[in-house]
């Protein structure tokens, strides 16, 4: 079976209580629950890791590297939008590589308009919420496919 990484970043522990205008009242154990529900509907197995340490957000990515896995979903929060570490750390990967957002980070302050990952991932979904997850999913699990 395929196995894809759902890597959650800084902040993201609080989704549900955070800002629940820009991203609802979904909790991250709702995420994970609905992403590992379609992904066995899609035939993946999901392993999802959240942490609020760039270090420690690093160290699971090249652990993806290392245990080859066949695609990585990333939602890094803040980091986004300025951490070379984590850019360089996605470099790495060999494997299908999608950035979501459950908000449209283009829509929002000038700071988060900029995404340092962008030209290495294979693409980016923002602003469809908790939608973000599925679409994000489907479309590494269609690379994937692709080969």
């Amino acid at each position: 079976m395929k196995t894809i990484v759902m890597l959650h970043g800084i902040n993201h522990n609080m989704f549900g209580k955070r800002d629940p205008l820009q991203y609802g009242t979904v909790t991250l154990a709702d995420i994970d629950a609905m992403l590992c529900a379609l992904g066995a509907e899609l035939g993946v197995a999901i392993e999802s890791f959240q942490t609020n340490s760039e270090a420690a957000m690093c160290e699971r990515i090249h652990r993806a590297f290392e245990e080859q896995r066949d695609a990585v979903l990333i939602n890094a929060g803040a980091w986004t939008h300025y951490s070379y570490g984590i850019r360089d750390a996605l470099a790495i990967l060999t494997c299908p590589v999608v950035e979501l957002h459950m908000s449209n980070i283009h829509a929002r302050e000038a700071f988060r308009h900029r995404s340092v990952f962008a030209d290495i991932v294979s693409g980016q979904i923002s602003g469809f919420g908790i939608e973000s997850y599925a679409l994000g999913l489907r479309a590494a699990v269609a690379a994937v496919a692709r080969g």
